[in-house]
């Protein structure tokens, strides 16, 4: 309930008080020498400070207000400063702030959201090249572009190679993409894994993005929420996976899930975009956190990808102006630079492992001897490309996080069996009726 009634606080309160007719103009203010950018990890930090921070004028400093995903901290806070935008010091004021695709709606229908074009000043050849998709997700109802994204999140089946030979006889992409082409083989092949004492997922969510993605309606229709074929068949997948054995019982993000990935780890593979490749799982299956990035530390370098039974996306963080702000002239630069330039991005893409933002930047890289050690020297890039050009989030709402949440919250017992299915379902309605009072079951 209380994020329902913020986001239309944030709504409301925007539309009265930021400016009467939605103008920045209005608030236009001398360009500013503290630049506040609000995240929730360093994943966009290590970008700026490697392929931006050296292009900040010598007077602005760069305040990063870093506050965690969990139990909603970091919307919170955000939330906190947006509201306070209008009133607080110029040195105070949020200047960027980044958001992910699960709740990106909840601030792009907002003024808090400056228009990248009318507002900030990029132009359409500015980000001619960035996939169709990312910028569908940040346009708002007017048609208007309220962010840009330096990634685009194709995802596959990351695997474990060694695991791979012995259940396979191969750990050969090519191969291994022929076994796992269908959820029938995929199926085949977690039995084999299950023979030799491995499991083919490290847990309940490990496979729900595929799925979720792949839904062809939206959670909630009109003001119901809606249950797509594509969610049904997750939870049957996982129930029947956790019953065989197929799966570690491993929470996704949780310590579980991860020690499957370390050198005596028994976990055939994870699903995940390029983030997930080299700024997750990567340092996950080093023996030594702190040591070089290289075979023989932990697992790292025993892995390789394919696309798996079924493409889909998953995540991006978009960064987002604030109305108020009084860096534009540096906002618009940075934009430019880290989701606009082509030689940023494949820099980005080269040295840090994403999928970046760029068709014809990444139809290169795809084509080039590039070669991603951590994934035993494979071209993922190569791998991603047909997938990136599908990617449709026409099924995204603003429910998405708290849907997703609700129901892998929910479900966790019904997986392990302490509860019935309608349990579960009913207390996956009650939590998401108390969190969204405006729906109905």
């Amino acid at each position: 309930m209380k994020k329902a009634l913020l986001l239309c606080v944030l709504a409301a309160l925007a539309i009265g008080s930021l400016s009467a007719n939605g103008s920045q103009d209005e608030m236009a203010v001398e360009e500013g020498k503290v630049l506040n950018i609000h995240c929730w990890n360093t994943e966009f930090q290590d970008r700026f400070n490697a392929y931006y921070a050296d292009k900040v004028p010598a007077d602005v400093t760069v305040n990063w207000v870093i506050t965690p995903n969990a139990d909603n901290a970091y919307q919170n806070k955000l939330d906190e400063f947006l509201l306070q935008q209008e009133n607080a010091a110029a040195d105070d004021k949020v200047d960027i702030f980044l958001v992910e695709a699960d709740y990106a709606l909840k601030y792009v229908d907002t003024p808090y959201a400056l228009d990248v074009i009318g507002d900030i000043g990029l132009s359409e050849s500015d980000i001619a090249n960035q996939y169709g998709y990312t910028k569908d997700i940040m346009t708002d109802a007017d048609g208007l572009l309220k962010g840009v994204s330096w990634q685009a999140c194709p995802g596959g089946f990351i695997y474990r190679r060694s695991i791979a030979k012995d259940v396979l006889g191969t750990d050969d992409p090519v191969e291994v993409q022929k076994a796992l082409d269908s959820w029938e083989n995929f199926d085949k092949v977690a039995a084999q894994a299950k023979a030799k004492d491995y499991f083919m997922l490290s847990g309940y969510d490990d496979a729900f993005r595929v799925f979720s993605d792949n839904m062809t309606s939206k959670w909630v229709e009109g003001n119901k929420i809606n249950i797509d074929p594509a969610i049904e068949q997750w939870i049957d997948m996982t129930k029947t996976y956790t019953e065989m054995g197929y799966n570690n019982k491993a929470n996704l993000w949780s310590a579980e899930s991860w020690s499957g990935a370390a050198s005596d780890g028994r976990v055939f593979g994870y699903y995940g975009p390029g983030w997930f490749v080299d700024f997750c799982l990567g340092p996950a299956t080093k023996a030594d956190a702190d040591g070089e990035n290289a075979i023989g530390n932990g697992s790292y370098g025993d892995w390789g990808l394919v696309k798996g039974p079924q493409g889909f996306s998953w995540g991006g963080t978009w960064i987002v102006g604030a109305a108020g702000s009084d860096n534009l002239t540096l906002i618009k630069d940075i934009m430019i630079t880290l989701t606009g330039d082509e030689a940023t991005l494949k820099s980005i893409a080269t040295e840090m492992g994403d999928f970046t933002n760029n068709e014809k930047a990444m139809a290169e890289i795809g084509k080039s001897d590039y070669s991603n050690a951590f994934l035993g020297g494979q071209n993922h890039i190569s791998e991603f490309l047909e997938s990136a050009k599908s990617i449709d989030r026409s099924n995204m709402s603003p429910y998405d996080q708290g849907m997703t949440e609700k129901l892998m919250n929910s479900f966790s017992d019904y997986f392990n069996g302490t509860i019935s299915k309608d349990k579960a379902w009913d207390n996956f309605y009650t939590s998401v009726l108390e969190l969204y009072p405006n729906l109905t079951r």
